[in-house]
């Protein structure tokens, strides 16, 4: 595999590295271009040897003119690659350093086996270390359910054995009862009955130590599923709910979870044979019964516990409109929960009938003044069954919603909590009982927001962020917002860089978080406290303006990495001083909180250094128009009308079709149509008056009159 494809299965944190080395160095749109070719040159000789480094030039400029041909044979001029414009560029800066480019891509391709290197080496001590700690505990399992199946067979020894002694013993008691003469050799076989039965005696107490030993090995992995892994996935899965890229799959605990419960069902089914054993041959002189009841009494609590904690909620509640925002609902709205039963064992099926609470034994709901109180608008009980084959036992609700109660709870608590902060749980009872066990069984939700308005949900996402940062074991907080605590900037800046991948499949890189940590972090203690970034007018209103700007409009922009985002106007100022004419970024409007994106460039004229930025673009104006057909489009209209376009180079030196070539609209960049049912065609065109430094004059959105046919 190329080294370049590698490097894009990487994570979007070590991506962003990459991005940042090509960033200041080379295209990337190049290095993608041209990845096999570059990664089959060798770039270490060639920047020592000028002739070598010659040759893999030429071979480059050769590949980009095939790749362009190829590209004019196929009519995808527009939506490919702009192979005369990385053609332009390598000529420009690298016709007469040939060497100069090899050193570059010799360094370059060294931090890509750096970084692969660090990826793969970290990779390896996480999953060596859960493959470790996995592959004990399925060696664990699968070793007690082989010595399960060896005390089934020693137990089925047993009975043979004591149905031949019980055999002999009846036959020879009868014959000497009939014949005196066989009295002697009774007392032959009398000796090797005692023998016989003292045989099974001892084999009976070794099975019974070797059922002990299997409960001693079954107490152990009991515990680790219930007190560790099972806790490990339930916070994986809160991180996953705001946004965390981790593995959530149920596969393992299923399998380890079925497999122990199964094991403890048949030790309780051979302790019973052994007990019927005991019962019906009467010369079997071990005396087994109160044994046999404390380790039966063992395998029971051990059930007990696993089947306890086998419930588990296996998707949040989730409305249908915010698949990417689970855990908040608005009354009166649909919202679907499913659950799973670890222990998928037949004897199960449809013996578990699972019924929703809302808020049970929540201490909150009674002590903290004003708290909403909610109700189901439909009971709705669901009994766990085969989903699909060899999948478990699952029960799906897909119609809940909620309704308020208008009485309203009072308590000694004088404050009463935002509508977004209050904290409310779902949970789900049954209750099992199978061959003798008696089991009640529950399983909780998250915690979950309660809205009225979607214009809570911004609010409302800030508070499950929070929630499940803080609250990281069962029982929950429902409390956590009457004295919430502060989150370390490391906390925030995490999960904040998740709601950036999961919009625009890109995390925040350091540089952006940096911008970020500026606006919210105290620079004090380097907290962030509630108040300040859950407030009408914060830094999280701004920040989710801008995650919607992107899941709306801007997603593969924000993905290639064109986009900087979070650049503050001085340091815009400074980056592009130095670069040529033309140079443009995109960076995030910070005052508009509702979302917008602004272009700013770079001029030099009569030796002065001049930086503009476009009045921002809002949703709106992007519904009209992409932003890569503005780029491509826009125009500065100087004296006497005329235009012309001064973007032209993407941030630091990527020519802009490079850039965004693939994306502009190939109805717009073709030739026109004349006429359009009659009417004289026209486009939407950005464009600005000419700029006068400093300040920059607000940019028009005009409709322009284009491509006029004289003769209609």
């Amino acid at each position: 595999m190329a080294q370049w494809q590698e490097l894009l299965r990487l994570d979007p944190a070590l991506q962003a590295r990459v991005s940042q080395l090509y960033e200041r160095t080379f295209p990337r749109m190049i290095r993608h271009s041209l990845c096999v070719l570059i990664e089959s040159q060798d770039w270490d000789l060639a920047a020592v040897d000028e002739n070598k480094a010659n040759t893999c030039f030429h071979a480059l400029l050769v590949s980009l003119q095939e790749q362009w041909k190829q590209s004019v044979q196929q009519n995808n001029i527009l939506q490919g690659p702009d192979f005369p414009g990385m053609q332009d560029y390598l000529l420009k800066h690298f016709k007469d350093e040939p060497l100069n480019l090899a050193k570059i891509l010799s360094e370059c391709l060294k931090e890509e086996k750096k970084i692969l290197a660090s990826a793969s080496e970290a990779q390896g001590r996480s999953s060596s270390a859960v493959g470790q700690k996995w592959r004990e505990l399925d060696n664990k399992v699968n070793e007690v359910k082989r010595q399960t199946l060896e005390v089934k067979k020693e137990i089925k020894s047993l009975e043979v054995l004591n149905e031949k002694l019980d055999f002999i013993q009846t036959t020879w008691q009868s014959q000497v009862q009939q014949h005196i003469g066989l009295a002697d050799s009774y007392a032959v076989v009398k000796e090797e009955c005692v023998k016989r039965g003292n045989f099974i005696t001892q084999t009976k107490q070794m099975v019974v130590q070797q059922i002990r030993n299997i409960l001693i090995l079954a107490e152990q992995i009991v515990a680790i599923l219930t007190d560790v892994e099972l806790p490990e996935w339930k916070r994986r899965q809160q991180m996953a709910c705001i946004g965390s890229p981790v593995d959530i799959c149920l596969d393992h605990l299923q399998k380890w979870f079925t497999i122990v419960a199964e094991v403890l069902l048949r030790v309780r089914e051979q302790l019973q044979r052994l007990q019927d054993q005991n019962k019906k041959y009467s010369s079997d002189a071990s005396n087994l019964p109160g044994p046999l009841a404390e380790i039966e009494k063992l395998a029971w609590s051990l059930l007990t516990k696993l089947l306890a904690n086998a419930l588990v909620v296996e998707k949040q509640p989730v409305m249908s409109s915010l698949p990417q925002r689970p855990l908040i609902l608005k009354t009166g709205v649909r919202f679907t929960v499913t659950l799973r039963f670890l222990a998928n064992l037949p004897e199960f099926k449809c013996l578990l009938k699972v019924k929703p609470v809302f808020d049970k034994d929540v201490e909150e709901v009674m002590t903290v003044n004003g708290v909403r109180h909610f109700d189901f608008n439909r009971d709705d009980c669901k009994v766990l069954d085969v989903d699909t084959p060899g999948e478990g036992l699952v029960a799906e609700f897909g119609h809940m919603s909620l309704k308020e109660r208008k009485a309203r709870a009072k308590g000694p608590c004088e404050s009463r909590l935002g509508v977004t902060e209050e904290l409310h749980i779902i949970k789900f009872v049954t209750g099992l009982q199978y061959a003798g066990l008696q089991c009640n069984i529950e399983a909780s939700s998250l915690p979950v927001v309660v809205i009225s308005s979607t214009n809570q949900i911004v609010s409302a996402w800030a508070s499950v962020m929070w929630c499940n940062m803080l609250s990281t074991s069962e029982p929950r907080n429902l409390s956590l917002f009457v004295d919430p605590p502060p989150l370390t900037w490391q906390q925030l800046s995490q999960v904040l860089s998740w709601q950036f991948l999961s919009v625009g499949q890109r995390e925040l890189d350091e540089n952006q978080l940096s911008v970020l940590r500026e606006k919210i972090a105290d620079d004090t203690d380097g907290l962030v406290h509630w108040s300040k970034f859950s407030k009408s007018n914060s830094a999280w209103i701004w920040i989710d303006g801008i995650l919607d700007l992107i899941k709306r409009h801007l997603v593969d922009l924000w993905r290639d990495g064109s986009i900087m985002g979070f650049v503050n106007r001085n340091s815009t100022q400074v980056l592009l001083q130095e670069k040529q004419a033309g140079t443009f970024l995109l960076r995030f409007s910070e005052s508009n909180k509702d979302g917008a994106i602004t272009i700013s460039w770079v001029e030099h004229s009569n030796g002065e250094t001049h930086v503009h930025a476009v009045e921002p673009y809002t949703k709106q104006e992007l519904s009209a128009i992409s932003l890569p057909d503005i780029i491509y489009r826009y125009s500065v209209r100087a004296q006497r009308n005329m235009t012309r376009n001064p973007l032209l180079y993407l941030y630091p030196d990527i020519p802009k079709h490079t850039a965004f070539g693939r994306y502009y609209n190939s109805s717009e960049t073709s030739e026109p149509k004349k006429v359009v049912d009659g009417y004289v065609n026209r486009k939407l065109v950005p464009f600005s008056d000419s700029p006068t430094p400093p300040p920059s004059p607000p940019r028009e959105i005009s409709m322009m009159d284009m491509d006029i046919d004289m003769n209609v």
